[in-house]
């Protein structure tokens, strides 16, 4: 076992524990336990859980968005100050005065992205365990905390005819109706994304000052990061897209709630 997957271990475990502890709930609520809508409400039910735990990391960026707004001034003074400066010693100097800055008033410009960071290895587990329950159908076999009943019943699960195990480049079932439910989740998580930093830059930078570097990180950010997600959506399984689709859908529906009180 290489280093990559002891420390991705816990993680394979931990989500699919909760993924089948809310499908086990579900199964005796009647509800059939190869059915797509019952593994897919499993899903929806490991995203609430993750989310809701991971609420203090995202009131700690609200707060670091609070601080950068604080900050703003400060950075406007700071670009007057060696703007027209274009030399090495001068741009190394203005760095340094805004890493002072941000120490000062304890944040960084890519606060945005904590919540990010800290969902990708729960995210990751989950995409190892979904991805690989096919093989493991094939071989009878287990998968993290998924008995082989269970992989069986999840490699069995369908939504309007596409395997929930199913991807745009690993295809199973009816492929038109993979490619149409994962290009539909894929366009639908990508915009959740793209209005999520939209929120986030109006909450966090003022108006009207294009070249404050800042800005112009977020305006990367705000391109970058739906890129990422639509192009990485491709690879994901069907169940994986209902997880980040949902989760997406939670961080725009949180950061709106809060830029609407703030």
């Amino acid at each position: 076992m290489d280093f990559i997957t002891q420390v991705m271990e816990p993680f394979r475990w931990l989500m699919s524990a909760i993924l089948v502890a809310f499908h086990g709930g579900l199964s005796s609520l009647g509800l059939p336990a190869d059915s797509g809508i019952a593994w897919t409400l499993a899903i929806v039910g490991l995203v609430l859980v993750v989310r809701a735990a991971l609420i203090p990391v995202f009131l700690a960026q609200v707060r670091a968005q609070r601080r950068m707004r604080q900050l703003q001034p400060d950075l406007v003074a700071l670009q007057e100050k060696y703007k027209g400066k274009t030399d090495q010693q001068s741009r190394q100097a203005m760095v340094q005065e805004q890493m002072a800055l941000y120490r000062k008033h304890g944040t960084n410009p890519f606060s945005a992205c904590l919540p990010l960071l800290i969902q990708a290895p729960f995210f990751l587990g989950l995409f190892q365990v979904l991805a690989g329950i096919p093989d493991a159908a094939r071989q009878g076999a287990g998968i993290a905390a998924m008995g082989q009943d269970l992989v069986r019943q999840f490699d069995a699960a369908t939504i309007a005819g596409a395997p929930l195990s199913a991807s745009l480049l690993h295809g199973g079932g009816d492929p038109a109706a993979v490619a149409v439910l994962a290009v539909a989740m894929i366009l639908l998580m990508t915009l959740c994304q793209f209005l999520t930093q939209k929120l986030v830059a109006a909450r966090t930078f003022t108006a009207g000052d294009p070249d404050n570097p800042l800005v112009r990180q977020q305006r990367i950010l705000l391109v970058v990061l739906p890129v990422v997600f639509a192009t990485g959506g491709v690879f994901f399984p069907l169940g994986v897209l209902v997880y980040w689709t949902v989760s997406n859908l939670w961080t725009l529906a949180q950061q709106y709630v809060v830029t609407r009180r703030t």
